[in-house]
């Protein structure tokens, strides 16, 4: 019999119950997937997955300290349920002290739902988004455009038990849709994508109207040197950019001068990093961008400790009003540096732009800039200043006067997203969005669009 024919609370406390160890942390993933492929105005696959990961953290005291193993495998059966957890027990014996070691963290009364089955997700997420598809393929025929893409529903239900007593759930439902837009010579393309928590906020047609616009916009080519330009940045740009901030926001790497947000004999915490009154933040309980309200860490390493398994998370500004507000730690890294506790949340926000002004109208408002549609092949240059390095893709546009004028070549871009919060002009109105490059990670952002001055296209790219 599998693991996964027993319910997960139940192989929760079983391996809990074969512990040996001074301590132990379980934490059982039920996952299952729906998704759709298309090409050529064509759905070509649709499929579901389900599947289980199992995570076993013992913990093992000793006269030097308190040593951890973490062995996590994915379709368990229950006989290899004891080995999993012996092996745990043997990695963290022949482990020397962690040097993040702290107390397991104690609660209250388990989690009400932690006897329910998990959650799933099936090929329902789809009932009402696949014929709105296949309306908007035949648009797309009409229209002489190829679509492309993809859309995808995950459903992820977290059981955390602990020796200490804690039984924590949560669901995490997932959902990612892109959607590529090209002419049939293959000559013009653009991309739009959105992310969802089950598909009844996303319309096709919508998507495939505003693709059908940048298309032909991109009838016109100019051709532009490398330089810097005035541009504004879609959501989705942001995003890709500020989730690399925030995932390089150590409070640890900051006190041993290592990173963009050191200063000598400390960090920038509470120096202004820009004009515009802007807050960078992170909340479990957004609307529509719901996260764990604990920590779930499947291992130890940067800002990350599986001693911290179930400790609850709040609502956290990053950046408050332009200023450095706070930096992510575990209990150990801020027991070293000094700083609160402050550990990573699954969304990221930023807004305290003018909540009436839409991208559009800042496209209006543009006497001569560069839109650009989204970014990818990000890659760090440089972590003392966060100078990142990547490429522009699927649109880049000329506007003149307020109006788009034709689509240019793509840029290799050199950009610190730090520097560019400190020299933005303007932000729009803040919208949930899709990051293009970090979406298989990190999907739950919600950003405006932002006016860059002086933006550094370093070099032209022969990119699509």
């Amino acid at each position: 019999m599998s693991v996964r024919s027993s319910k997960p609370h139940e192989v929760v406390e079983r391996a809990l119950e074969l512990s040996r160890a001074d301590g132990c942390v379980v934490i059982a993933d039920e996952e299952s997937t729906a998704n759709l492929r298309w090409a050529g105005n064509t759905l070509t696959t649709n499929g579901v997955t389900r599947g289980r990961t199992l995570t076993v953290v013992a913990t093992v005291d000793g006269r030097e300290g308190t040593a951890s193993g973490v062995v996590s495998r994915s379709a368990v059966t229950l006989d290899e349920l004891e080995p999993l957890v012996r092996a745990a027990e043997a990695a963290a014996r022949n482990a020397g002290p962690a040097e993040d070691a702290q107390p397991l963290v104690t609660g209250g009364a388990a989690a009400p739902d932690f006897t329910d089955a998990p959650a799933e997700t099936s090929s329902a997420v789809f009932a009402n988004f696949a014929p709105a598809l296949g309306e908007a393929f035949a648009r797309a025929r009409a229209g002489d455009r190829e679509l492309y893409g993809f859309a995808n529903h995950e459903m992820t239900s977290t059981y955390v038990g602990t020796s200490t007593g804690l039984r924590l759930r949560h669901d995490q439902p997932n959902g990612t849709l892109e959607l590529n837009a090209k002419s049939p010579d293959r000559t013009r393309s653009a991309w739009a994508g959105r992310a969802t928590r089950d598909f009844k906020d996303v319309d096709p047609a919508a998507l495939d109207a505003e693709l059908a616009v940048r298309l032909g916009w991109a009838e016109r080519r100019v051709e532009l040197p490398a330089g810097r330009y005035e541009t504004l940045l879609p959501p989705t740009a942001v995003a890709d950019l500020l989730i690399y901030q925030y995932w390089s926001a150590s409070g640890r790497d900051a006190v041993e001068g290592r990173t963009v947000f050191s200063k000598p004999g400390g960090t920038r915490v509470g120096e202004r990093l820009g004009t515009l009154p802007l807050t960078l933040r992170s909340d479990p309980h957004e609307p529509g961008l719901e996260s764990a309200p604990f920590v779930v860490a499947h291992s130890s390493g940067g800002d990350q400790s599986v001693f911290d398994n179930g400790l609850p998370v709040a609502a956290t500004d990053w950046i408050r009003d332009g200023e450095l507000h706070r930096l992510t730690t575990t209990r150990h890294s801020a027991g070293l540096t000094g700083l609160p506790v402050a550990p990573a949340i699954g969304n990221l926000v930023l807004d305290g732009g003018d909540p009436g002004r839409s991208l559009d109208e800042m496209v209006a408002g543009t006497e001569r800039g560069l839109l650009l549609t989204c970014l990818w092949y990000i890659r760090e240059v440089d972590p003392a200043t966060l100078l990142l390095t990547g490429l522009t893709r699927d649109g880049v546009y000329l506007v003149e006067h307020g109006e788009v004028v034709g689509e240019v070549n793509n840029f290799r871009f050199n950009e610190s997203p730090v520097g560019l919060l400190g020299r933005a002009s303007e932000a729009g109105r803040t919208e949930k969005t899709l990051p293009r490059e970090w979406g298989d990670w990190f999907t739950r952002t919600a950003m405006p669009a932002l006016r860059v001055p002086d933006f550094n296209m370093s070099s032209v790219s022969q990119g699509v």
